[in-house]
């Protein structure tokens, strides 16, 4: 342990929760608040950072590789430190929140992997963020169970060797705790608090088990960003007397400008980074958000039109494979997100056709894991990685050195021949009404339509609506869309939703509360960075 403990965290408008104290120890807070007021300060210039680059972008409609790091990328010497013994095989991975069933599902799940999310699939209400840890904590001491008040079934671990390893996600750098300050009343960020309680508690747990202290690292927008995460992990590992090199990071690239920097990212990391992933929606919230003033060439058509294989999202996904094997980091393929349905063994057929194409091209196209949103789909990503990769824990020996992307190809939206339609403003509003309702309830990854969403979909959602607008598109029905045209189509959810459910189970909900939110951070002038935090102000507990 290391010097003075610095002044103590003082927990605010909170609901003691039971078993709160086996988290939120003394030196536990110590902890975090030595995270706190060695990090914060620069957690700061980082976000101020981000709006002077954005302007830039609007000033330029454009990105290119960064000029200043051109030596990091042309040095072909460096790698990434080896994958630790179970981060080796990661060609299946699950994801979801840390809620007591999950934990245990998800473990069990056969997937080699579990991203156990305080992230995009977990509102940040404190007891979310609270027992998670302590369900996390659980389940490394064998010390967890569920039964399920509804059905009465019962569930528990596996054997420890059939267990997914998990790789944690805290929340993004923007993102604060209200419920932590320090002496001065300043919050504490939540990707501190999510991975100083996690690495306080479980590092050494798991290095006894043969694991470690893994994470996934949400909305980066620069090398820059991941400098600063390597940091954390230093400072960390000395505190807690862990040998250097044991936490693994795995870097989402889900913004644009992190696409940009995917070889700067995995050098600043390189001795504690494990891989890249290509995600999907958060990506194109990023180019939204990043390019929403640049005119009709930046305009998305309906978010499900663009799949993986639209050209600047191929430009993207081969750009990270290559990238990663060349650096010697694992490249992990994007989300299938669908939920099998219970009643329609149709609907199943053909979204699991889709499931496997979609993993069927990941992995020729040379990715070494992908992820799954439900168990049932486990077996089926399992299946295309097997076909390729046979008994080898990845494939980074392809190096995909076909590959050659400029830096225009990654922003060419308009290569996409495909345009934005009446029914796509519907489910953007559909599913951003449905998906904000749950989340103010405390709810991070809700099925909707058969599909598991998540944060990243209501961004992307309530994006298009705005960009839409702003750029004066017009629909394949004629209809401009306009404010007053995606307050119509919100107004017509609202009275469908409230027959579907009837009055009482209307009046018990969120809803008129979450179509308000949605008309406001897509319709306001000033395009909000992110919905989470006009929404963390409504979020109770």
């Amino acid at each position: 342990m290391s010097a003075p403990a610095p002044s103590p965290l003082a927990i605010v408008d909170a609901e003691p929760l039971p078993r709160q104290e086996e988290v939120l120890t003394e030196p536990a807070l110590a902890f975090v608040a030595a995270l706190h007021r060695r990090f914060t300060p620069r957690r700061d210039e980082l976000l101020a950072r981000r709006a002077e680059r954005r302007a830039e972008i609007a000033r330029t409609s454009t990105l290119d590789f960064l000029p200043e790091t051109a030596a990091v990328r042309a040095d072909d010497t460096w790698r990434v430190a080896p994958a630790p013994a179970a981060l080796e095989d990661r060609r299946v991975e699950i994801t979801g929140p840390t809620d007591r069933k999950m934990t245990i599902n998800a473990l069990n799940s056969g997937a080699r992997v579990w991203l156990a999310d305080f992230e995009d699939a977990s509102a940040p209400t404190w007891e979310n963020v609270v027992t998670g840890q302590l369900n996390l904590i659980d389940a490394y001491t064998r010390n967890i169970d569920f039964t399920d008040p509804r059905s009465g079934k019962s569930y528990a671990l596996r054997p420890n060797e059939e267990l997914a390893t998990v790789v944690m996600r805290p929340r993004g750098w923007h993102l604060n705790e209200r419920h932590l300050t320090d002496a001065d009343g300043t919050l504490v960020p939540g990707a501190l608090v999510d991975f100083g309680l996690y690495f306080f508690h479980n590092a050494k747990r798991l290095i006894d088990l043969g694991k470690g202290p893994y994470f996934y690292l949400p909305k980066t927008e620069s090398h820059l960003e991941a400098r600063l995460w390597n940091e954390v992990f230093v400072f960390a590992q000395d505190y807690l007397g862990v040998p250097q090199g044991t936490v693994r990071a795995t870097v989402l690239i889900e913004t644009i400008t992190a696409a940009y920097e995917m070889e700067e990212i995995l050098y600043e990391l390189r001795d504690h980074a494990s891989g890249l992933n290509a995600g999907r929606w958060d990506y194109l919230f990023s180019i939204v958000k990043n390019f929403r003033d640049g005119g009709p060439k930046f305009v998305l058509p309906d978010r499900n039109a663009v799949t993986m294989t639209a050209p600047f999202m191929r430009a993207y996904t081969e750009l990270l494979v290559r990238t990663c094997h060349k650096r010697g980091a694992h490249a992990i393929g994007g989300m299938a997100a669908f939920i099998p349905s219970r009643r329609d063994a149709e609907v199943n057929r053909v979204a699991f056709e889709k499931v496997r194409a979609d993993k069927d091209r990941e992995a020729n196209d040379g990715f070494d894991g992908s992820w799954v949103a439900h168990p049932d789909l486990v077996p089926i990503a399992m299946e295309s990685f097997d076909r390729v990769l046979g008994d080898r824990p990845h494939q980074k020996d392809r190096l995909r050195e076909d590959v050659d992307v400029k830096a225009e190809d990654l922003i060419a939206v308009d290569s996409l021949d495909a345009k934005p339609t009446y029914a796509g403003l519907v489910n953007a509003v559909q599913v951003g009404i449905r998906y904000i309702e749950a989340w103010l309830r405390g709810l991070g990854a809700v099925a909707i339509f058969n599909l598991m969403e998540d944060a990243a979909t209501a961004e992307i959602s309530r994006s298009q609506i705005w960009q839409w607008i702003n750029a004066e598109v017009v629909l394949d029905n004629g209809e401009q869309v306009t404010a007053e045209l995606a307050r119509k189509v919100a107004a017509d959810e609202l009275a469908a939703i409230r027959a579907e459910l009837g009055e009482e189970a209307f009046a018990a909900g969120n809803w008129q509360q979450a179509h308000d939110l949605l008309l406001k951070v897509a319709l306001d002038v000033d395009y909000a960075d992110f919905l989470t935090l006009p929404a963390y102000e409504q979020l109770k507990g």
